[in-house]
């Protein structure tokens, strides 16, 4: 049997709600030093005009979870429900939302390791002496996770814009490779034609230290910049996509193709990522809707 709860009365009675299918109620009470007539009075009474209210807010709330596939937690379904006009607090939508076990898909991310990255020279870090970008096409950053795909790996490469945390290109392979990361950087440029004086942050991967990467970089005139040894969260905007998108996507699906795999990771970018997904750090709205509205 589950442990007792400390709370108060109220808790006390839910508790032996939930329990009374295995235990006497008359055990219970006497355990937990409450009355059978208050416990009976409590089970019969009408609900109140509030929990009324909370059972239609959290029909909403539902609504909301499940219209971005359990992908939201509580702070994003708040803001989505300010956004259809239902103002209410944040604690109580995190209350809801924790009471009818509406939890956000989370998913841990793991780096590949490479010892021979020690040994890389290492560019300067450039992000470390400029402001934040203020427009388009300033400051680009690009990474490569591995996915899990049945008894092996592929490869996932993109390139975020770090003004508006739009994905703006990606690439996936079977193979971790320099063509993974030069295919990912050639459709970003083709997409958005960035001037010359870029900026785009990488880790110290060889992917993005080999000869064609540098070639294409030195042609568009972008500058590389490279994370600090040992300072993975100097690319945390990456990093955090990369764990959505294994949370949000990956966990629990199974894909039976990489084909399939590569279809569904180009939809959720395109169509809920950059298009309808609600970003705090943007104040709450999409990647295209900050384009958009600036």
């Amino acid at each position: 049997m589950a442990a007792f709860p400390g709370g108060g009365t109220t808790q006390r009675y839910r508790f032996i709600q939930r329990q009374q299918g295995q235990v006497p109620v008359k055990a219970l009470c006497a355990r937990l030093k409450v009355s059978r007539s208050g416990y009976y009075d409590w089970l019969n009474r009408q609900p109140s005009q509030r929990q009324l209210q909370d059972g239609a807010l959290l029909t909403d709330i539902r609504r909301l979870f499940e219209k971005a596939k359990s992908r939201y937690g509580s702070p994003k379904i708040h803001r989505a429900l300010r956004l259809e006009g239902i103002w209410v607090g944040a604690k109580r939508v995190a209350r809801l939302m924790r009471e009818a076990g509406l939890k956000a898909r989370v998913e841990r991310v793991y780096r590949r390791m490479n010892k021979r990255r020690a040994e890389l020279k290492v560019l300067p870090n450039y992000r470390l002496e400029m402001p934040k970008p203020s427009g388009p096409n300033q400051q680009w950053s690009s990474d490569v996770t591995y996915i899990r795909f049945n008894r092996r790996h592929v490869f996932l490469a993109v390139i975020v814009d770090l003004w508006s945390r739009k994905i703006v290109s990606w690439a996936l392979h079977e193979t971790l490779n320099a063509e993974l990361s030069t295919v990912a950087l050639y459709k970003a440029i083709k997409q958005r034609k960035p001037r010359p004086g870029l900026i785009l942050h990488t880790d110290r991967g060889i992917e993005f230290r080999a000869k064609a990467m540098q070639k294409w970089l030195n042609r568009y005139g972008i500058r590389h910049s490279m994370n600090r040894p040992g300072q993975c969260t100097d690319n945390a905007e990456v990093e955090s996509f990369f764990k959505t998108l294994k949370a949000e996507l990956i966990h629990d699906n199974h894909f039976g193709t990489v084909a399939s795999l590569r279809q569904q990771v180009g939809h959720y970018i395109q169509h809920f990522y950059n298009k309808v997904r609600l970003h705090s750090s943007l104040d709450y709205v999409s990647p295209l809707q900050y384009e958009q509205a600036a």
